[in-house]
């Protein structure tokens, strides 16, 4: 992912949506994705969308996740592109690594300088890169049936639905389990005390950064701006979090978003 500054990985903790609203607002997938597969016109995404979704009341440990991270050459994804993709597949507690995929694509955006030295994918490897267009099969088939785990969806879905859009004119939606906002459920910044509220001070919410939740339980750091082991640090957080958090029987609506 690209970070300028971390910005996008700095989202309040206070802000984490509630249980409720959570509710609220996560579509039935399975009904969600029938629906699309019936509208849609590009048979890639008839052959996505087909696919289908797990139903909501399925135990975590019986889900197929796949843990995605993509590169931009910004952070606005009306204006800025991806440049490449890593997806790494989960069944049940393993992380299949030797079954990852990793492509680096051609953006329609300019490349700017600040962010080569970010995620340090050349222009060399740009122009010698497809467009996305031409990998997006393999694209959806990694993540046909699956549900898509991220740290921050707001970068992931918003980029591909985008880019989709160009491309194909239709767009892209999916179910997340977002690591980020599981961190957020837990390190939500707490009521300040009456104290601390006439003094005008405020508990400093925790980081949820990735590398930042990664240390909470242990892990190891990785080299970041690399879509393929971003992707594959999201997968072991994801683990690390079922593990510390939940049960293998938590339904995947719990998760979910």
């Amino acid at each position: 992912m690209l970070h300028r500054g971390d910005l996008r990985r700095e989202a309040s903790v206070s802000t984490a949506p509630s249980r409720r609203a959570r509710a609220q607002a996560v579509p039935d997938w399975p009904a969600r994705f029938a629906a699309l597969a019936a509208a849609a016109r590009e048979p890639r995404l008839q052959a996505f969308y087909a696919a289908g979704a797990v139903a909501g009341d399925t135990s975590i440990e019986d889900v197929p996740q796949v843990a995605l991270d993509v590169e931009t050459t910004g952070l606005d994804p009306a204006r800025d592109e991806i440049v490449s993709i890593g997806v790494v597949p989960i069944e049940g507690a393993c992380i299949r690594a030797s079954a990852a995929r990793y492509w680096v694509v051609r953006p329609r955006a300019a490349l700017q300088p600040e962010s080569v030295t970010i995620h340090a994918i050349t222009h060399a490897q740009i122009a010698a890169a497809p467009d996305l267009g031409d990998i997006v099969g393999e694209l959806l088939a990694a993540l046909a049936g699956r549900v898509v785990v991220v740290h921050c969806r707001g970068i992931e879905r918003s980029f591909l639905d985008v880019a989709l859009k160009a491309r194909l004119g239709e767009g892209l939606e999916f179910p997340v389990i977002d690591t980020m906002e599981l961190e957020a459920r837990l390190h939500r910044a707490p009521p300040a005390g009456l104290l601390a509220r006439l003094f005008g001070r405020r508990p400093a919410p925790r980081s949820i950064r990735l590398a930042d939740s990664r240390a909470r339980y242990g892990l190891p750091r990785y080299r970041a701006h690399h879509a393929l082991t971003d992707a594959l640090a999201t997968a072991e957080l994801l683990q690390a979090q079922l593990a510390h958090r939940f049960s293998p029987q938590t339904p995947v609506r719990a998760l979910w978003c």
